[in-house]
């Protein structure tokens, strides 16, 4: 009588399939929750995904939302940026920015030279526009903040050059070191403030400048422009700015 011979076992060489499935979602969620929690610069990931894309013989294409953003340039030299069209518009703004500080220099020094004003006001650019700079001893009394009936043709002169700009206006009050001996004040802060708040509330309320593009800021003695150790510098810093705003915060 023959034995009979047991059945063969099948050996199931698929396996692994589900082991391997199972690591590529983990491995999916793991990198769409990196993607989750972090704020991506749409260039770089762009740049990564044409590198991977190239890497397992895909397309370099990146589609979005907005559709399909096409080959997207990869910088084969990392000590070097490479120009997108994304960076572009900045760079054209930028010199636009200084275009228009100049052309508003321009026009307030031939506006000052054309009324004979160079013994009372100076100009000057800065980061973040041009400043019409008046002396402490043309607006104020030392220690005061009422604004000297005499100079008031000279801030309707200045009032008539602001009205050519639509440009935000700052004007700033500042001070040197010495402390104030005065009981009006406090500090040196809100006697450049007052300074400030007076000058505007001319404009404003005798010349039609309007309220919404407008600031006072009290700078007291913290942004001086010459040394405090001398009297010449201590009277310079001594001042009144008039900023014709041509660049925001943001581009500094």
């Amino acid at each position: 009588m023959s034995r009979k011979r047991a059945p063969k076992k099948q050996i199931n060489t698929e396996g692994w399939l589900t082991t391997w499935a199972d690591l590529m979602n983990l491995l999916l969620c793991f990198f769409v929750l990196l993607y989750a929690f972090s704020t991506m610069d749409a260039v770089k990931f762009q740049q990564i995904v044409f590198s991977m894309a190239k890497a397992f013989g895909g397309n370099a294409n990146v589609i979005t939302s907005g559709g399909n953003l096409g080959p997207v340039p990869v910088n084969s030299n990392p000590g070097v940026e490479i120009e997108t069209k994304d960076r572009q518009p900045g760079k054209v703004n930028l010199e636009v920015q200084k275009g228009e500080t100049q052309k508003v220099y321009n026009q307030v020094k031939e506006f000052v030279q054309k009324n004979n004003l160079e013994a009372k006001i100076t100009v000057r650019e800065d980061i973040k526009g041009v400043v019409i700079e008046l002396q402490e001893k043309i607006l104020f009394d030392s220690g005061r903040s009422d604004i000297k009936p005499e100079s008031l043709p000279l801030l309707t002169k200045i009032s008539q050059l602001l009205s050519v700009f639509n440009n935000e206006i700052v004007v700033e009050g500042h001070t040197d070191n010495v402390p104030i001996n005065r009981g009006y004040f406090q500090s040196n802060w809100e006697l450049s403030a007052d300074r400030a708040v007076k000058v505007v509330r001319f404009l404003v309320e005798n010349k039609g400048v309007s309220p919404e593009r407008i600031t006072a800021v009290g700078a007291g003695e913290f942004r001086p422009i010459a040394s405090n150790a001398t009297p010449e510098g201590r009277q310079k810093n001594r001042r009144v700015n008039i900023l014709i705003v041509t660049k925001s915060e943001g581009e500094k």
